[in-house]
């Protein structure tokens, strides 16, 4: 792909705003490798584990207990003794670590810029509003999340910006690509999806929990321009990046607010139109997470709309193989709680909160990504694979 010095991103990305990180040729080279590296040993070396798994590993198991796997976990154990499986998972951990290693080089050789850069964009520091009251939950400062040194709480000095940064660029690698230019397939497609699930609805306010740099959130305020959004987040880091991002690319409907969605109590009941979370609730504890779904049950009102974008959930029709390769990211990838939010029924989560069943609906959406960078496919979307990332939607509209 052809390399544009104008243009900071990595893939030569076609779009991108005023507090990106600026990297340098090799930079990008090096986030284009570890891209490609990523979607290789997911889509062509990925498959190497069924076999695996079939020819291997299983029937060894199966000669050694005298019966099938009962669960996940036991499907795991099984498979970390193979050394295909092995060799993958180094593989699949090396590309994070490195590419956690390239962003945050990239950000820290520049963070005086960045941090005045994000200065500038943010103004007089109108819509945003830090707490440094706010306690930040041990489930969440006790794990670098993603292999990203300090998570999206560190900072290399006070009122820094380098966790939302280093963020920002690379999560264009971690996903392949799959959510667009600019990271933000998953608003597009949220909004996307809104529009088409009830026309003409004009929601009057949002919130996004857990919205780190505001990926999701940017989108939807600039498709419900008239919305007031809010945006929370317990990091501070983010916070500060996001508010400067959304402003340099024209989102002024959005205040980033320090808030943690298990304590909503700032806001009345029923004060927002629609409630939503974007890959954020697997990163929430077991405790936490029905705290987070009944507070935002609570602040929204009726006739409003819920909505949370994750993986679906491992129940009985989903093969134990495949629950054990969507739980890698829980013992890899420093995400401990996705295997067990997975196991959730959500259905329940949300009847606890008081949202019944029957105004419940699971939903597919799709990220909407920018294909000049990434055409159609010539077979058509049924063969479109890896293109877009794919997001299983629980969600409910609470009743009038």
């Amino acid at each position: 792909m052809a390399i544009h010095d104008d243009i900071p991103p990595p893939y030569s990305m076609v779009g991108t705003h005023g507090v990106f990180p600026r990297a340098s040729h090799d930079e990008r080279a090096r986030f284009n490798f570890l891209a490609n590296l990523n979607k290789h040993v997911a889509g062509t070396l990925g498959p190497g584990n069924k076999l695996a798994w079939e020819k291997r590993a299983q029937p060894k198991f199966v000669a050694e207990q005298g019966r099938a796997p009962a669960d996940r976990f036991e499907v795991r154990r099984a498979m970390n003794a193979d050394p295909y499986h092995r060799f993958w998972s180094a593989l699949k951990r090396n590309n994070m670590e490195m590419r956690q290693q390239n962003g945050r080089s990239i950000v820290l050789r520049q963070l005086d810029d960045l941090d005045e850069r994000a200065r500038l964009a943010s103004g007089n520091g109108d819509g945003l509003e830090l707490d440094p009251a706010i306690t930040i939950p041990r489930y969440q400062t006790a794990v670098d999340t993603h292999c990203m040194p300090g998570s999206y709480f560190g900072e290399e000095r006070p009122g820094d910006v380098s966790a939302g940064a280093n963020y920002d660029c690379g999560i264009f690698v971690t996903t392949g690509g799959g959510m667009g230019a600019l990271s933000d397939g998953g608003g597009q497609a949220i909004a996307k999806w809104a529009h088409a699930a009830r026309p003409g609805w004009q929601p009057r306010r949002i919130l996004d929990i857990g919205v780190t740099v505001g990926h999701s959130a940017v989108p939807m305020a600039q498709a419900f321009p008239d919305a007031e959004v809010i945006a929370i987040d317990t990091a501070a880091p983010v916070l500060r990046y996001g508010h400067a991002r959304a402003r340099s690319l024209g989102a002024d409907n959005i205040r980033f607010v320090q808030a943690n969605g298990e304590d909503l109590s700032r806001w009345a009941d029923g004060h927002f139109d629609w409630v939503q979370t974007t890959m954020f609730l697997h990163e929430t504890s077991g405790q936490a997470l029905p705290r987070i779904i009944a507070e935002a049950a609570r602040v929204l009102a009726p006739g409003g709309l819920m909505l949370h974008l994750e993986q679906p959930q491992y129940d009985d029709t989903m093969p134990l193989f495949e629950q054990f390769m969507r739980d890698w990211d829980a013992f890899n990838n420093n995400e401990p709680f996705w295997s067990a939010m997975h196991a959730y029924d959500m259905h329940d989560v949300l009847a606890a909160a008081g949202l019944p069943r029957d105004s419940q609906f699971e939903a597919k959406v799709r990220a909407v990504v920018d294909e000049t960078i990434f055409p159609p496919s010539v077979e058509g979307d049924a063969e479109d694979f890896g293109r877009a990332a794919v997001w299983h939607a629980y969600g409910a509209w609470k009743p009038a």
